[in-house]
């Protein structure tokens, strides 16, 4: 019998692959590649290059800080269904660089069913991204097309150092925002007759589920290992380095499903909604 073919890149190398295409096909081909190729055994679990501090964007879309993004049109318009897709392509398309980076610069300090995961979650969003850039398309629009805005990478940033605060502030706030807002969208896209965005974002709420339980159980294991107990831990986390507010409603039942229960997150909305609030005009 043959011997087996030994690993070739590491999955370092891998990561840093993806974090640096900046053409969003190229980011999906990579990531998707990687996760196939750590699949089949043909990547290394070495972590022998570091991640770089921000990921190769490209010309387009136009970043934007988050107060100067235009206003969306009136509800069910074409225009404005479009500028919806466009932002949860944007979304996607960062979470692919967000799951490829916690593997990159955190794996090795897990065990290795952290990265199994972790690249899993990274090529579910490379789909997720590319299902939405084909209903773009279908509509006449194209990613790119609209400007967005870099908060779920300056969230990355900030916990850059610390794998149980990337965690506690990206899957299990920013991700499981997702969780909340989604249903509306799928019922505003339901309602204009546009069935087929709808069904794409069921399937994305679906998955994000997935994930959201992805970033609670190595939260969690964490806190195992450190003898601390994960809602109160969460709480101070997010309190510590979490700029924005964690904002209700929440759809309790998908958070639920993912382990992040209310004693995370219950008390902490009304905290951080009085810290962070805008003064009224």
């Amino acid at each position: 019998m043959p011997a087996e073919p030994a690993p070739g890149r590491s999955v370092a190398a891998a990561a840093r692959g993806v974090l640096l295409a900046a053409d969003p096909l190229a980011k999906v081909k990579a990531a998707r590649a990687a996760a196939r190729e750590w699949r089949a055994g043909r990547i290394a679990w070495a972590f022998d290059v570091e991640m770089p501090i921000t990921p190769a964007r490209g010309a387009r879309p136009p970043l934007l800080p988050p107060a100067r993004m235009p206003k969306r049109g009136r509800a069910g318009s074409p225009r404005t269904r479009i500028a919806m897709l466009h932002a949860v392509a944007h979304i996607e398309y960062v979470a692919i660089d967000l799951a490829f980076d916690l593997v990159g610069r955190f794996g090795d300090r897990f065990p290795r069913a952290f990265t199994t995961e972790w690249l899993r979650v990274g090529a579910e969003e490379a789909m997720h991204f590319a299902l939405i850039a084909r209903r773009l398309h279908a509509l006449g629009a194209a990613y790119g097309d609209l400007p967005a805005h870099d908060g779920l990478w300056e969230a990355a940033a900030a916990t850059a150092g610390d794998a149980q605060a990337r965690l506690a502030i990206v899957p299990m706030v920013l991700e499981a925002r997702g969780l909340d807002v989604t249903p509306a969208m799928i019922a505003r896209f339901e309602a204009a007759g546009d069935s087929r965005s709808g069904r794409i974002l069921r399937r994305i709420l679906a998955d994000e589920i997935g994930h959201v339980a992805c970033g609670v159980r190595w939260f969690d294991s964490i806190c195992a290992v450190q003898r601390e107990e994960p809602a109160a831990t969460w709480r101070r986390l997010v309190a510590q380095g979490f700029r924005g507010a964690v904002k209700p409603p929440f759809n309790d039942s998908a958070r639920e499903t993912a382990g992040l229960t209310r004693d995370f997150y219950f008390g902490v909305a009304e905290t951080n909604i009085v810290k962070h609030q805008e003064p009224a005009s």
